[in-house]
């Protein structure tokens, strides 16, 4: 069978019969919300859900648009219903430890009904109290306490008065205090009667005071322990009151929360400090005004006894889903706010801790994006040390940094019971997994999502009722049949691939919403095959007016490539320009020159650092192709250089080795290759021709400077044939080749390939070690071996008469 025979119009895209789908419009179809086509991911993710231990968190890694969001979110609603409510978690005041604060783990519900149960035994008591204080019990115990203590003080010093009196003392008060003062007829001492008195008088009265000032010492002492004592049994009255009060109201919640163990030691708490400070229940005293200047004023305040609900699942259905868009620090781990008081002091107390995504999820799933998490400072080491200690701890993360510190709160950490699911790129997933040695001991399962799916009836029927979903959803034009199989035709060409789709759902789903547009624009009320087709010109519109400039400067003659007749050693090449909205091929005319020598292959785009490493890796394939084919009985001795013309930017990839060496073949050889017929393909070094990248695009840009040019009917590209498979082409293309005007060939080795271009076959060597006359490869030899001998015949001709050999620094390739 001959191998120049172009590649039949059929083969060169898939078209979808719409008679396949089985329904005239998608009204017909019923909703949709599964995934299409990921059946990989879906089963690794039903597995990380489903596995309990630590660290099987989930990496849900896919390209963008991929649909890894809304398929998360879709499994996560429906599984998250069947589990059961997460308990509620409350900040509480820590009475012995003004610095820190509880954290409490109440069942679903109850983290709001003791809130209000606290808020009311509050003001209950705030009320209780006054009144109490006002009861005639109250006071008559009181006043009774106060007249025991006034009493037995009255008859202390009573009698120590008498005993004063009786020696000729007084007892007197001071600035200094009591004191013991002797007297004389009824009054006290002049210092000069005191003075005149003899040795002896002044001796003993000076006995006699020493003696009653340590009576009245000790009296002083009982009557302090009696005022402590009085004290201690007002205190004690107090108590006995706020118990009388509070007794009655703290035990029916005692009972309700009876099996919190350490709700009832908070409780335990409130009580004893509600008794140690019953003095702020009791009416305060209006403080003195300052003219013209208003005090603000200072009451008792009760905010240490509110329950500050930090999570509240009394609502929830099943386990929380938490979907944070912004996962700062902040917003992850929660934060402790604070108020500037007067004076400029900030402050903050338990009340003003709130709560972060990770404890809306505790107890259900938080999806965060992994690209945010990395990019917002703090965040990852922080996650991954929840993740590790199974708490969530919230912290001021910038007290490190301040130049001065602030007052702040060290809260009991809340026990964390959710699964983390992060969404990225695989570039991220590999990223974190070959830097981050903790990532894969925190994040053990990756479920990966495609961008290309395998077309099957399924899938074709997936893809339908993902359109009618998408369109009842959103309120577009609804889909005929023609216009679906349209649109699989068009995800056909997304994934270049005839037996894949694209699964860029987010893409598809811009494009079905356009579509709508223009059809409504144009007065359809059913979206039909030609509505998707012109929404596709439309699009493209949008995007090429490069592409559009670079058309005119082929058409003008600015970049020279012919597109027919014959030269040696010039080709057209075929590359892809991608602008990133935009992607589109065009050729580029490659030349080589032969001479002889031995300074080997030149790349002039390498020379001057114009070419990437996978470029200069194809360049380099050449050498051993041709070192192979030709050298095997003598060394290959020649000079080549290969050029890209016009070319400026920088060149990558190896699709255009095949075509190099094409050139090189016809220079090598002297036979002209057909202008008319563009080449793209790379090559091993045994001559075979791999597949490359943006076949579509390569092809349909070779055939817009044709068709510009003028279709001759003997112009074509010619394609590797494993790349048969991913042809989609333009209809533009389809018409030409049917008609004739335009061929596409796949070969599948340079021997094909040269006999396409030239129309000679390129010859096997035979038996006896030569190729066949008048082939490609048979000219090849002759011409290396005619180089070869020149250059044999320069070296004898220069070779020193001393007879020593000149060596050579140039190495034959």
């Amino acid at each position: 069978m001959s191998h120049s025979r172009p590649i039949p119009a059929e083969k060169l895209r898939w078209n979808c019969d719409p008679e396949l789908l089985g329904f005239e419009t998608t009204t017909e179809l019923p909703e949709f919300n599964d995934a299409i086509g990921q059946k990989r991911a879906l089963r690794s993710i039903e597995f990380g859900l489903g596995v309990d231990g630590s660290g099987f968190n989930l990496y849900i890694s896919g390209e963008t648009g991929t649909g890894r969001t809304s398929t998360i979110a879709s499994i996560l609603s429906k599984r998250a219903r069947e589990e059961p409510q997460p308990h509620d978690w409350v900040y509480v005041n820590n009475f012995k430890d003004t610095d820190s604060a509880i954290s409490l783990d109440l069942p679903a519900g109850k983290g709001s009904e003791l809130a209000a149960d606290m808020k009311e035994l509050i003001e209950a008591f705030r009320k209780d109290i006054p009144k109490a204080l006002e009861s005639s019990e109250y006071e008559t115990r009181r006043v009774e306490l106060l007249e025991s203590y006034q009493s037995a003080s009255n008859d202390l010093f009573q009698e120590l008065e008498k005993a004063s009196e009786k020696l000729g003392f007084s007892l007197q008060r001071t600035v200094s205090g009591l004191v013991i003062v002797p007297q004389k007829a009824g009054r006290n001492y002049t210092q000069e009667e005191y003075d005149a008195l003899n040795e002896k008088k002044r001796t003993k009265l000076e006995k006699q005071g020493k003696e009653l000032t340590e009576r009245l010492n000790d009296v002083l002492r009982q009557v302090r322990d009696q005022e402590k004592l009085t004290k201690d049994s007002l205190s004690q009255a107090d108590r006995d009151l706020g118990m009388s009060c509070l007794g009655h109201r703290l035990d029916p919640l005692r009972e309700k929360y009876g099996a919190l163990e350490k709700v009832l030691g908070y409780l335990d708490s409130v009580r004893e400090d509600i008794l140690n400070t019953l003095d702020d229940f009791k009416p305060q005293s209006t403080q003195p005004q300052i003219p013209g200047i208003k005090m603000q004023r200072q009451e008792p305040s009760f905010d240490r006894y509110q329950v500050n609900l930090l999570v509240d699942n009394k609502d929830t259905d099943g386990a929380p889903v938490v979907f944070e868009s912004n996962p700062t620090y902040n917003n992850l781990f929660g934060r402790i706010e604070h108020v500037m008081q007067y004076g400029g002091v900030a402050v903050t107390d338990f009340t003003m801790i709130r709560s972060g995504a990770l404890h809306r999820a505790n107890g259900g799933y938080l999806v965060i994006d992994a690209r945010e998490v990395l990019i917002n400072p703090f965040v990852w080491d922080s996650l991954k040390r929840c993740i590790r200690n199974n708490e969530i701890r919230i912290e001021d993360v910038l007290e490190q940094y301040r130049f001065m510190t602030m007052v702040s709160l060290k809260p009991e950490p809340v026990q964390m019971r959710a699964k983390i699911v992060l969404v990225g790129t695989p570039w991220i997933y590999y990223l974190l997994f070959h830097l981050d040695p903790d990532y894969r001991k925190f994040f053990k399962v990756k479920a990966e999502f495609d961008s290309r799916v395998t077309r099957t009836p399924e899938i074709m029927n997936d893809y339908a009722l993902f359109v009618a979903s998408y369109c009842r959803s959103e309120g577009l034009l609804p889909f005929d049949k023609s216009g679906v199989a349209a649109l699989l035709e068009h995800a056909a060409r997304m994934a270049d691939d005839q037996s894949k789709l694209s699964s860029r759902f987010m893409e598809i789903a811009d494009f079905i919403r356009e579509i709508s547009f223009w059809a409504s624009k144009s007065g359809r009320t059913i979206i039909s095959g030609d509505d998707v087709r012109a929404a596709a010109e439309e699009s493209l519109y949008r995007v090429n007016r490069i592409e559009e400039r670079m058309q005119e400067l082929y058409e003008d003659g600015t970049i020279m490539v012919d597109t027919s007749g014959t030269v040696a050693g010039q080709i057209n090449g075929l590359s892809v320009i991608g602008l990133g909205d935009h992607t589109f091929g065009r050729p580029t005319r490659i030349t080589a020159t032969v001479y002889a020598g031995q300074d080997g292959m030149i790349n002039i785009e390498r020379e001057v650092k114009l070419s990437g490493p996978i470029h200069d890796k194809g360049v380099l394939i050449l050498t051993g192709y041709l070192g192979g084919t030709f050298a095997a009985e003598r060394p290959l001795s020649l000079s080549a250089s290969i050029c890209f013309e016009q070319s400026y930017d920088g060149i990558e990839g190896d699709s255009a080795s095949s075509t190099e060496l094409y050139a090189l073949l016809s220079a090598l050889s002297g036979v002209a290759i057909k202008q008319g017929i563009a080449v793209t393909g790379s090559v091993n070094q045994r001559g075979m021709v791999q597949p490359i990248g943006g076949v579509n695009h390569k092809i349909e840009g070779f055939f817009a400077v044709c068709r510009a040019q003028g279709l001759t009917g003997e112009q074509g590209v010619m394609i590797p044939k494993s790349n048969e498979r991913h042809l989609m082409l333009h209809e533009d293309v389809i018409q030409a080749v049917t008609a004739g005007q335009f061929h596409v060939w796949g070969v599948e080795t340079i021997e094909q390939g040269i006999e396409i271009l030239t129309g000679v076959k390129a010859g096997h060597r035979g038996k006896n070690g030569k190729f066949p006359n008048g082939s490609i490869y048979c000219l090849v030899d002759d011409r290396l071996r005619s180089m070869a001998d020149r250059l044999e015949e320069q070296k004898q001709k220069h070779k020193p008469k001393s007879g020593k050999q000149v060596v050579s620094k140039k190495t034959a390739i």
